[in-house]
């Protein structure tokens, strides 16, 4: 059996229904697809708890993304907030057009 192998969604999303369905017994979807049953179970847990949103990122996962945004977004606007200051001490030390200054 190899090991280390990382699955798709997609495909533990075809592979799962076809045992909960009774289309296939577990034996035989682990024989086909050279899968552990342990792992197997695993995945038949998750899909039962969590249905179509099985195997997508828990929503710890996704808090984390979402604060890393966050904080991505927070130096970006920083960052723009500097350019802009730069560019306003810039366009005041220019002369004016009307040439009044």
């Amino acid at each position: 059996m190899a090991r280390g192998r990382t699955f798709t969604r997609e495909f533990k999303l075809a592979v799962v229904p076809e045992v909960v369905s009774g289309a296939k017994r577990p034996a035989q979807a682990c024989r086909e697809h050279q899968l552990s049953e342990g792992l197997l179970l695993r995945w038949r847990h998750e899909y039962a708890a969590r249905g179509e949103e099985a195997f997508t990122p828990a929503a710890a996962d996704s808090a984390t993304a979402l604060e890393r945004r966050v904080a991505e977004l927070e130096r970006f606007c920083g960052q723009l907030a500097l350019e802009n200051a730069a560019l306003k001490k810039g366009l005041h030390a220019l002369p004016s057009r009307n040439g009044t200054r």
